[in-house]
């Protein structure tokens, strides 16, 4: 453990000093990575950056880390690749009469995080879309 750091020093002289320290001491050799380039920077600070990597690297999908507003928004974006899966009108009916029913649920309950700008899906305009997607497969 390292002592305090002396009066009349800056802080970035002290850190820069305890870091020549430890490489000489040798406490950075053989470390996990190595000689690897460092990961691309996302922009985001690097506990958010470390979180996406872990997060990506275990196969989870990272939608569920977006506010509430935006997940909805990103919902409805995906929503014809989601219908297309789908083998019945009545499931069809039943996705987007569910995801309407979200979106009303966010409008009453919204308190946080960015404006929710969504607007209600049209089921009758979605199984229409989906039929006509069918046809054309």
């Amino acid at each position: 453990m390292t002592g305090r750091k002396p009066p009349k020093v800056s802080f970035r002289w002290w850190v820069d000093r305890q870091i020549g320290e430890a490489r000489e001491r040798g406490e950075f050799d053989d470390l996990p990575g190595a000689g690897k380039p460092l990961p691309k920077p996302t922009g985001n600070d690097a506990a958010t950056d470390w979180v996406l990597r872990e997060i990506r690297k275990g196969g989870h999908d990272t939608k569920a880390l977006l506010p509430p507003a935006l997940a909805l928004k990103r919902e409805v974006q995906d929503l014809p690749e989601r219908l297309a899966a789908e083998r019945a009108e009545r499931q069809v009916r039943e996705v987007v009469e569910d995801l309407n029913e979200r979106i009303r649920q966010a409008y009453l309950n919204h308190h946080t995080g960015p404006p929710l700008t969504v607007a209600l899906v049209d089921v009758e305009e979605a199984i229409e879309n989906w039929r006509r997607s069918r046809a054309a497969s």
